[in-house]
Formats: structure tokens, sequence, C-alpha cells
């Protein structure tokens, strides 16, 4: 579907990657991974088309569509919810103006045996199949699907998008990509304006439509549930696994351990002519085999070793005095926008030392609810800071305000007092700034490297209250781990807006819910708690369905319990077979009206004649025969599937 040949791009005298050569297919979900700066977001532009390569080819077969969401793009905000997404379908429209013009133009011409008019019919007959593959006819269902599965709610289809916050349009974006359907999505870090229930939805989308999917994330529990296959840009090259992320990671450690090995016996490989020249180097009975030492010392390709961080990069906390038992005590906390109530009667204590998670859609008060704590909004009832608490804040937009005319070291330098002026260096060292890149100016820092600056600010004073807002949002995954390790080790309390599952499992020993204007606790990890929700919302769909039949609950030892892991199993097959039912009803739908089509003009003087529609119809009355069956066994395997459960 996509080849990439022997593609390079340099910028200045610098080569970012060279001899890049790959196969994208149909249907394939790959996993695009590397250091920042390595070249991933460029490699997707290039792709994508809106960056030309230094060397190199990109081929596309003929048809082949290719829809883009980068980390930053332009909004427009002139049209509502709704009508913004229906943009995604105008190339459906301009299929369906075409097909209008050539109905009409069969209906015009009589030259029934001619090149021309078989040409027509068979651009008719190709159009109408590809539109009811599209779905044309079920628009509105599709938007519908794709927004609410995206966080959106029904009431907010008729605002405008000027309303929501740069965040919630960038989910606009992504549901106008998913509903082009197009052969290869390029996702430049789509999760990170999304929240857990919209990646979860976006997963399963993802895993199971049939279009092409290349990403970069630093998602790991997203990547490892929706790519199959990972590309490596590792040491100016691109190394290709045909595996998932978690194998990757093995797989990449044994290879760099076999190159170390390689490495060293190279070393010594090449030390050793180096001393047999040196020893013989002026003794004439020794001249042949010095010179043959030489030759075959310059003919030595030095291997590389995969690259990889080697500089330091831990973490520490500074220490800070110990603050009260109870940092932190929230009683009937409000807030309001106007007549929209976000929260209300909010009560929670935490205590000293714990780590919690605020979790739970978009919009509901994560933030909002942190700005409440930190005195910057106006709320009803109090939030009451313990004694001897002194907190250390990192805002979702924290990287948006640092000054961007100034350099890294100078932005560190303005912030650190007392002894840490002293460690700058090594503080910028451990976040990857050390050497050249401390004197780059902050305004040509990428997103991710901005990230990482204003996180070192956050360590510049000692704290024993962490709030972070979306820490981990444009961190790469190694970065993400350190951050990890530190806060488990630092023996303050925290608070911890994320939706990043890998990074809060072992972290968080509670997790906060907000939704539908209330916030609830739950014990128990970031897996506990989906766990217990998707038991929640099992329970409650079966009470629904036998509204008559007395409810018992069966203990977890009871026999013929169905665990979490089999009941999960079970609803995937479920959903795989109401899939392909799904599927083989609309390909059934397709069939038939393509048949339908031609037996109408077989029933012509001019149609009878043309063998070629003869065999068409023939053709695809065998594949109707095939899908029929197809729909039956899928009939069949859900109801067993229904029985088993």
């Amino acid at each position: 579907m996509i080849s990439v040949e022997n593609l390079s791009v340099q910028f200045g005298s610098t080569p970012l990657f060279s001899g890049a050569t790959f196969v994208v297919n149909k249907g394939e979900r790959i996993a695009l991974v590397g250091r920042n700066g390595a070249g991933k977001s460029t490699l997707l532009k290039i792709i994508a088309g809106q960056q030309e390569p230094t060397g190199g080819t990109i081929s596309r077969q003929t048809d082949t569509t290719i829809g883009y969401l980068p980390q930053v793009m332009q909004l427009h905000d002139e049209l509502s919810l709704i009508e913004e997404t229906e943009k995604a379908f105008v190339g459906l429209k301009a299929m369906e103006q075409e097909l209008e013009r050539l109905t009409l133009a069969l209906t015009e011409r009589t030259d029934y045996d001619s090149p021309e008019y078989s040409s027509i019919i068979e651009r008719q007959v190709h159009l109408t199949e590809h539109l009811n593959l599209l779905g044309a006819e079920s628009r509105r269902a599709e938007m519908e699907r794709a927004l609410l599965g995206l966080g959106f709610r029904r009431t907010d289809f008729g605002r405008p998008t000027k309303e929501f916050s740069g965040g919630w349009r960038m989910r606009v974006e992504l549901a106008k990509l998913l509903l082009m359907k197009p052969d290869l999505l390029l996702l430049d870090e789509p999760t990170n304006h999304l929240d857990i229930e919209s990646i979860s939805w976006l997963e399963l989308y993802l895993a199971t439509k049939g279009g092409a999917v290349m990403l970069v994330s630093h998602d790991r529990a997203f990547i490892n549930n929706v790519t199959t296959r990972t590309l490596e840009i590792s040491c100016g090259k691109i190394i290709d696994y045909r595996v998932k992320y978690d194998e990757y990671v093995r797989l990449r450690a044994e290879r760099r351990e076999s190159q170390i090995r390689a490495y060293q016996n190279q070393q010594k490989e090449i030390q050793d002519i180096k001393d047999f020249v040196e020893r013989f180097r002026y003794k004439p009975t020794k001249a042949i085999q010095v010179q043959s030492r030489l030759k075959q010392l310059e003919k030595i390709v030095p291997i590389e070793i995969d690259d990889i961080d080697t500089r330091s990069l831990h973490l520490k906390f500074p220490p800070c005095q110990r603050s009260g038992d109870f940092p932190l005590t929230c009683e009937d906390v409000g807030k309001s926008f106007g007549s929209h109530v976000v929260f209300q009667g909010v009560n929670l204590q935490i205590r000293r030392g714990e780590k919690v998670a605020f979790v739970g859609r978009n919009g509901e008060g994560k933030t909002t609810l942190v700005r409440c704590i930190m005195n910057q909004l106006e709320h009803e009832g109090t939030p009451k800071v313990g004694h001897g608490v002194k907190i250390g804040y990192y805002a979702q937009n924290q990287s948006q305000l640092l000054d961007g005319n100034i350099s890294v070291y100078d932005t560190i330098d303005r912030a650190a007092t007392g002894d840490m002026r002293l460690k700058i260096r090594d503080l910028l060292g451990a976040f990857m700034f050390g050497g050249e890149e401390s004197e780059k100016k902050v305004k040509v820092l990428s997103v991710g490297e901005r990230s990482r600056l204003a996180m070192i600010r956050l360590l510049l004073g000692p704290v024993n209250f962490l709030i972070l807002d979306e820490p981990t949002n444009h961190l790469d995954m190694r970065t993400k781990d350190v951050l990890k390790e530190a806060l488990m080790a630092f023996d303050g309390t925290a608070i911890l807006v994320s939706h990043d599952r890998d990074f809060l499992d072992g972290l968080v020993t509670k997790v906060y819910e907000f939704g539908n204007g209330k916030v609830k606790e739950h014990l128990g990890g970031i897996y506990d708690f989906l766990q217990h929700k998707q038991l929640s919302e099992l329970n409650e769909l079966e009470r629904q369905k036998q509204p008559s039949t007395p409810v018992t609950e069966r203990g977890p030892q009871e026999e013929g319990a169905l665990s979490y892991a089999e009941q999960k199993e079970l609803r995937k097959r479920q959903k795989a077979a109401e899939r392909h039912i799904a599927e083989a009803e609309s390909a059934i739908s397709d069939l038939e009206a393509a048949i339908k089509i031609i037996e109408d003009q077989m029933a012509t003087p001019e149609g009878a004649s043309m063998t070629d529609l003869a065999q068409k119809h023939h053709s695809l009355s065998e594949q109707l025969q095939r899908t029929m069956e197809e729909w039956e066994e899928w009939s069949l395997r859900l109801e067993d599937i229904k029985i088993e459960s």
C-alpha cells in the first residue's frame, strides 16, 4: 500500500535518519518509537505529504487515502460541532454527485455497445459499492457514534466549536479522520487530550477497523493494545520489529546486548592490530605484515550500538519538612459556571503519604477542583490545606508559560535559589539538557522538551505535597518511568490528574472518579478501579434486561461463576461475532444492490447481448451466496456465545 525506499532527512549538516526502507501493508497497525528528537513526527509528516524528504522515495498505490492527526494543528471555529464533523463526508458528497452525473448520462446515451458506455457502467457500479462500503446512508449514526465514543454528549452537537477547549477541538479533528475511513491513519500522540474512557473506545475502534494505522504515542498500554508491529528510529536508521511493543522492548534489549558483545570483540581486534603495527613498525622483515594489518584496519566497518540514553536521568525530590497528618480535606466543595454545575458536595480527606489519582471524562471537573484547592477559582465549601504543607503544582499549561526568548539554562537559573544554584548543570544534564542543549532558546524546543523543562522548575523548591495535572503529556516513556520511580520514592503526598494507566499502575492506592457532578472514592489501584467499573456496568445491564428477576450475587469461588478475565474474553468474542455479522449484512446489502443494477441493465435489449454483464452477474451472485453462508455461520456462533454467558 505504502512503500518507503531509501528515505533520508537532514537538517542543515545534521542527518536525522537515512536509508529508511519499509512497507506499510493493508490493515497493519504500527507503532513508531524512538527517543525525543529522533524524527518520529517528521516521518509521519513526510508520509502524509506535508514535508519533503532530503532523499529517497515514497510510493503509494493508486487511490490510497491517508488521514493525518498532528500534535498541533490549525483549528477553525465557524460551525457547530455536528456541522464541523460533517466535513468528514465531503469526499462522499463528491462521489454521490459523480454518481448522479453518471446515472443521468446513462439515460441520455444510446451507444449501448460502445466502450464508453461500458466504462460508465463500471464506474457507476464501483461508486455504488464504495459508497455502500463507507456507509453513506448512515452518516448521522456514524457521526454520533464517533463523537459519543470520544467523550462528547448529545447536548454538545449543536454547540459552536469555538466554545470548546483546544483539547476538545482536537477530538473533533480525530472524529473527522475516523469517519473519513482512510486507508492509512497517521496519529501523532492521539491520547494526549483523551480521558481513560475515550482512550479505551479509541483502542477498540483502531483494533477492529480494517484500515492501516501508524501512530506515535508514549502511552505504553495504548500502543500495546492497538499495534502489532514496531518501527524504531535509532542511530539514524529505522529498524523493523514485527511484534507488539512489550515484545519489541525485550528483543531490543537482546539485540543491544549482542551489539555490545560484537562491539567489544571488534575493539579487541582493532587494538590487537594496532599493537602488532606498533611493535613491528620499524622492522624491515615485518614490513609486509604491517602493511597488511593496516589495510585490514582500514576495511573494518565500525559496529554501531542502538541509541540509548546513557546520560544519568535520576529524579530526586529535595527533602522537605514533614506535613500534618491530613494535608488536604475538602468539605462540601462545589463549583458552578453560571447555571452549569461542574460538581457539588465534594467531601474527601487525603492522608500524609497517600498518592491518589483524579480520573474521569474531560470537562467533569478534575482540573477545576485542583484550581479550587489552589485558590485560583472562587468556589463553594472549604478545601483545607493542612499544617506545614508546601505544595508543588504542575499545571496542564505549565510548559506554555515558559519564556521562549531566553535559554534553557537561564530559565532554570532565574528560578533557582540557595544551594540549588550550584546544581543547575547536574539537574539539566539529568533531564537531557546537558552541554549545548542548555544554551538553546526555549522557543525552539519541542513540546516534550518544554514539558521536561517545566518539570525541572517544579523540582527547584522543597515540597511535601505534589499536585500534578497531566504530568506525562509529551514525556517519552523513559522520562515517564523515571518520574514514576521518583514519585514512588517520594515520601510526601501526591494528587495525580492523569489518563495514563501504565503510569498510574502501582503508583496510586486510591482513585477519585469525577462524573455527573459528583466525586466518588474508590480504594485500590487504577486497574482495580477499571475492573470495578466494567463489572458494575455489566451488573447494571443484567438488571435492566431482567427487571423482574431477583439478582443474587455469586461468590468468587462459586462453581460456574466467570472470572473477570473470562468475562472479558467472552465480551471480546461476542463483539467480534457481532462485528462480523454487521459486516456481512452490509456486504449482502451492497451485493444485492449491485446485482439489481446489472439485472436492470440486462433487461434492456442492448444489455441482454452483453456477455460481460452476464459474467459480472454470475460472479456477484456467487459472492453473495458465500457472504450469506458467512452470515449464517457467525449468527450461529453468536447464539453459542450468548448461551455460554
